[in-house]
């Protein structure tokens, strides 16, 4: 049997609330509800994620997530972050901002999955929305990165209405679904939002 250590309030990571949605970092306690929202997700979410793993929805690959999530907080690495609905706390999708780099670059990249029955409610446009001023004020980088498939329109709008820029196009650079495959690039700054 695994153990988790205690968490220390540092573990916890940051907690962003607005009346659209709270964003929190997953715990153990998620499990049940993120395994359900996943299962009953899956052919809507395979089209846009890697392969999954045969022991994806586990509690023992969950509790290996908790892990590297943890270990990625506690190095300013990662920020893995669970979308709930704020008027019911029922889990709708999640978010990362993964890859952090400091130094003379200051970005990360931003992820993001939605469960099939939250899709196109505006969850993920609310949850994009609260956590740029979080990548901007609270960890000071200066840009934020993500990619999309060139035929995951739902991902452009989303992209385009938070404020990203496409900036081009990388060719074979996630594989998504087992293929490699081309993406759209985008990218936000910090001087985007005070123009």
């Amino acid at each position: 049997m695994a153990l988790l250590r205690t968490a220390s309030p540092a573990d916890l990571g940051p907690v962003i609330q607005t009346e659209r949605v709270l964003l929190r970092t997953p715990q153990m306690a998620d499990y049940p509800a993120w395994a359900e929202l996943r299962a009953e997700s899956r052919e809507f979410l395979t089209l846009w994620e890697p392969l999954w793993a045969s022991d994806e929805l586990s509690r023992a690959s969950f509790r290996r997530r908790i892990r590297h999530y943890l270990r990625d907080l506690r190095e300013d690495m990662g920020y893995a972050l669970f979308i709930f609905a704020a008027p019911t706390d029922t889990l709708v999708g999640g978010l990362t901002l993964c890859n952090v780099r400091r130094g003379v670059t200051q970005a990360c990249t931003l992820g993001y999955w939605i469960g099939a029955r939250y899709a196109r409610q505006g969850y993920m446009t609310a949850a994009v929305g609260a956590v740029i001023p979080f990548v901007f004020d609270s960890l000071e980088l200066h840009r934020l990165e993500a990619a999309c498939l060139l035929a995951n329109m739902a991902s452009v709008r989303l992209l385009e209405k938070t404020g990203f820029a496409r900036e081009g196009m990388a060719r074979r650079y996630l594989r998504i679904n087992g293929v490699w495959q081309d993406h759209l690039l985008y990218g936000l700054l910090d001087t985007d939002l005070r123009r």
